[in-house]
């Protein structure tokens, strides 16, 4: 099939699902068709401002042997050779495969690795960072569990952030963040070096994820110590552990062993859906080496240079020197790159 009529099919295939949505479809078959007409309308779209624009320079070129009016042909036919390339590339873009994931609202999760306390200062400070990101986008930024160490470090946040295609902006963020700069428990003055960890998880559905009651081992205890904002004598607290995969969530952030629990069963749902998504991956990507990474915990991503302030990502030998700003979630540089990278790369695999 060449290029030309597959873009035709897709134009026929988009009439012929407003024709169906017109007519009796209801249910599942309504909502199964209205979902692949609103992801073939962007391509739709592409398509149409092309052949415009295809039409329009096929209407200049027939205007050039028209002496009164060949300077204006010629002025026209330039603006609209440099309008097509920028075009094309839209439409390869929304041609490429979509992760399904892309639009849903995500779970993040951030926990100090190596470096003690000092790690967890960090983590605190990108866990603020990522919800003034969540903020500057509009979006909005739950916080499921924050354990708060003597220092006013981080054990573990975890949060939830709700709206529209979270998980595509912030999918490349997961690995481990290190960060370089003078503790100020340091007395002498000297740069240490720790990392945090952290995962981006899509927002899963139940019926994204069959979880089976018979599979969960559940235990409530007292919430104790910093890791909770509440401290109390009933046993709300939440340990669930799926046997199967042996995947352990504990919450203990509320009051209600019932919120606990529900808090749980989402993360939960997450980490047991990137599983299945991760593993599907592998599979796919046997053949092609990931430009932008794995999103692999275990992944070193980026590193934040505090007296030289400057970021680094790695992945794409990208510096920024203005570490405040990314700090204060001014992140769309590193983030857009990244998102350019992959793209790049799935188009090079793609031809």
């Amino acid at each position: 099939m060449n290029f030309e009529h597959k873009l035709d099919r897709i134009l026929s295939r988009a009439e012929e699902l407003r024709f169906m949505l017109s007519g009796s479809l209801n249910g599942e078959a309504f909502v199964k068709a209205s979902k692949e007409l609103s992801e073939i309308e962007p391509i739709e779209a592409r398509i149409s401002e092309i052949r415009e624009v295809e039409k329009a320079m096929a209407e200049a070129e027939q205007m050039l042997s028209e002496p009164d009016m060949k300077s204006l042909a010629e002025t026209e036919l330039e603006t609209l050779k440099q309008q097509l390339p920028d075009l094309e590339m839209a439409l390869r873009l929304a041609l490429l495969p979509k992760d399904e994931a892309d639009d849903r609202s995500a779970i993040l999760e951030i926990r100090p690795a190596a470096g003690g306390d000092e790690a967890g200062l960090f983590a605190a400070e990108l866990f603020q960072a990522y919800q003034k990101y969540s903020g500057l986008h509009g979006w909005k930024f739950e916080v499921m569990e924050y354990g708060e160490s003597e220092l006013g470090g981080l054990k573990e946040g975890i949060a939830e952030i709700t709206g529209k295609s979270v998980f595509a902006k912030l999918k490349f963020e997961s690995g481990v963040h290190r960060v370089q700069r003078v503790p100020a428990t340091e007395t002498q003055g000297r740069i240490h070096t720790s990392t945090v960890t952290v995962a981006v998880l899509p927002q899963a559905e139940e019926v994204d994820v069959e979880v089976n009651e018979g599979d969960l081992r559940i235990d409530v205890y007292r919430a104790s110590g910093a890791g909770g904002q509440h401290v109390n004598k009933t046993e709300s607290a939440v340990r669930i552990t799926h046997i199967p995969t042996g995947i352990v969530v504990a919450m203990q952030e509320e009051r209600s062993q019932h919120k606990n629990r529900a808090k749980a069963m989402k993360i939960l749902r997450a980490r047991m859906y990137e599983q299945q998504r991760s593993s599907l991956h592998a599979t796919r990507a046997a053949d092609r080496k990931s430009q932008v990474g794995t999103g692999d915990r275990s992944e070193r991503i980026r590193t934040y240079n505090f007296p030289q302030g400057r970021v680094t990502d790695h992945r794409i030998n990208l510096t920024l020197h203005k570490i405040d700003r990314v700090m204060l979630g001014e992140m769309d540089d590193i983030i857009d790159a990244l998102i350019a990278e992959d793209q790049a790369a799935r188009l090079a695999a793609d031809t």
